[in-house]
């Protein structure tokens, strides 16, 4: 963190360089001033995100521009000279085009090939298209699922995977060497792309990618009525295009879109925060499903690396599912499917975060299947991926899911895939369907079978320098002040921070309590908030909700207090 001194030395350098930011850099206000340029954006495994706007904390092309020339000094060290391509992609949000460009310009200037993609693209595009044209790194310029005034540069090693922990540390220090004005080289982009040192990526690379998603169907030749009715909404991100291509040559032709949220749109006019997790979300795609009656409502995020979906219940009212449930329905499904059709390989493993429900080892371990467990965010998914193609068992990986709505039952992408997950829970929705059963249905046997569990996630937020500092407080409390939630003792405390096993070291504490319930407290990676995951073991869904109330008091009781 800079001081004062240092702060307004930052901003007054800006106010000289930053000619395309002048306007804003004169406006702003003292408490502006400061978070602006209190520190630099973080980098880290996620890459950066921020709000948009002027200084050093914030997205802007001399931010993306600093990050750009780190990262290809970095891989400058790292990859032969002849290996040195990258590809780029970029979603619907404000500016994600002119920082795609921007970034476009930087590797250029240094003398790597670019392949740009010409229009919008899912992170699953960009994850493959690494691989496919055998990149030595990819970036994706996204803020995924947040609100409308945050960007974000993920970025994504050959293996198509985001960076892991030691990379991202190896760049984040190639970039706080760069002097944000006078150490960025950059070639113009129109000149790139008359010499040829940026192309875009042709149709061919993209039709190769919805091919390997078809390939993803878990139906092995079964009979399905594929006649069901889906609303479908992009949440005005970059889903629109491949989404409805997959469904539609899968058999899947009854499809509304949601008008109002259907073309790309980075202010996200009718759903501020973009999220298929958060119910205003999804009001405008329920609405639709009422008027036209619809099966099944899906949603992907911005960047359609998320998915979410609602369903009918027994009372014709639609009822959304978690990341959780739809994980676990997707689970059993594959696993029941291969089994079924003898395509079980022998030693299968199925991948899920820590922060994900638990439930879901029960139903892998019932069909033989090993699970592993990973730190939060799929990039450790696309790890064990990786790992499993170097041990000559990639057909061992059957799919791995996250509590946040992320999905991915193949292996042609290292990241999780909305178009992937759109098509596998249409198929599912169908198969049930048309042998007169309901998700609801198969999700309330699933419990019946295996235990119910209820899993919340709750964020508070904590903006600016002094919100980071007390963030650190609270997770500086739970580590040596908490021997109980409420009522119930704390059976064991699992602190990430100090190493587990083969996992990076990581700032993640899980607590497990002695009925069997427990929750896990994180700092976001991209965001300013604080989340807890709460999972609440009980005899029913009315038991697990009154003690997943009672322990979420307590736990904002002992927030507050610090």
């Amino acid at each position: 963190m800079r001081s004062n001194e240092e702060i307004v030395r930052e901003r007054n350098l800006w106010l000289k360089n930053a000619s395309a930011l002048a306007l804003e850099l004169e406006a702003m206000n003292a408490n502006e001033i400061e978070d602006a340029f209190y520190s630099d954006l973080s980098f880290g495994t996620g890459g950066l995100r921020g709000v948009l706007g002027a200084g050093t904390n914030r997205m802007n092309v001399y931010t993306v521009a600093k990050a750009t020339q780190g990262l290809a000094s970095h891989l400058k060290k790292t990859v032969q000279s002849q290996d040195r391509t990258v590809a780029i992609s970029y979603d619907s949000r404000i500016n994600s085009d002119l920082f795609s460009r921007v970034a476009s310009e930087v590797f250029a200037a240094n003398g790597f090939q670019v392949r740009l993609y010409p229009e919008l693209m899912p992170v699953p595009c960009l994850s493959f298209a690494v691989r496919h044209l055998s990149c030595c790194a990819g970036v994706m310029i996204t803020a995924s699922h947040n609100p409308s005034k945050y960007n974000g540069y993920k970025v994504y090693g050959a293996d198509g995977c985001q960076i892991t922990t030691q990379a991202a540390k190896e760049i984040s220090e190639e970039i706080s060497r760069v002097d944000t004005f006078a150490g960025v080289e950059r070639l113009a982009f129109d000149q790139a792309l008359a010499e040829g040192k940026i192309r875009y990526i042709a149709s061919d690379t993209y039709d190769a990618f919805t091919h390997a998603v078809k390939d993803q169907s878990a139906l092995f030749g079964d009979e399905i009525d594929r006649n069901v009715a889906i609303v479908y909404t992009p949440l005005n991100g970059a889903g629109l295009k491949p989404v409805t291509r997959v469904l539609r040559e899968s058999g899947f032709k009854s499809i509304t879109v949601v008008a109002e949220q259907e073309q790309p749109d980075g202010n996200f006019p009718t759903c501020p925060y973009p999220n298929p997790e958060i119910r205003e979300a999804m009001r405008l795609g329920l609405e639709y499903c009422r008027k036209a009656n619809a099966d099944l409502l899906i949603a992907t995020d911005p960047d359609c690396d998320r998915c979410g979906i609602a369903v009918k219940d027994d009372q014709g009212e639609y009822q959304l599912l978690s990341g959780n449930e739809v994980g676990l329905l997707l689970l059993d499904w594959i696993c029941s499917q291969r089994l079924h059709h003898q395509k079980m390989p022998k030693n299968p493993v199925f991948v899920k975060t820590i922060v994900t429900t638990d439930l879901a080892e029960k139903i892998a371990a019932s069909y033989g299947v090993e699970t592993v467990n990973v730190l939060t965010g799929f990039k450790f998914i696309g790890e064990i991926i990786g790992k499993l193609e170097q041990e000559s068992r990639l057909d061992d990986y059957i799919c791995g899911f996250e509590e946040s709505y992320g999905y991915l039952t193949g292996t042609y992408v290292r990241d999780k895939d909305g178009v992937n997950a759109t098509l596998m829970i249409a198929e599912m929705f169908a198969f049930y369907k048309t042998r007169g059963v309901s998700l609801l249905q198969k999700l309330n046997e699933l419990y019946g079978r295996y235990g119910y569990c209820l899993n919340t996630l709750h964020s508070y937020e904590f903006a600016g320098s002094a919100g980071m500092t007390r963030m650190k407080k609270i997770m500086a409390g739970f580590r040596n002040e908490t021997r109980s939630i409420g009522c119930y003792e704390i059976a064991d405390i699992t602190d990430y921070s100090k190493g587990v096993g083969d996992l990076p070291k990581s700032d993640v504490i899980k607590f497990r309590l002695k009925n069997g319930s427990g929750f896990v407290a994180r700092p976001s990676g991209t965001e300013p908030k604080l989340k807890i995951y709460c999972s609440v073991l009980a005899g029913d869904s009315k038991e697990s909700a009154a003690q997943e109330k009672e322990m979420i008091e307590t736990l904002e009781e002992f927030i507050n207090r610090n």
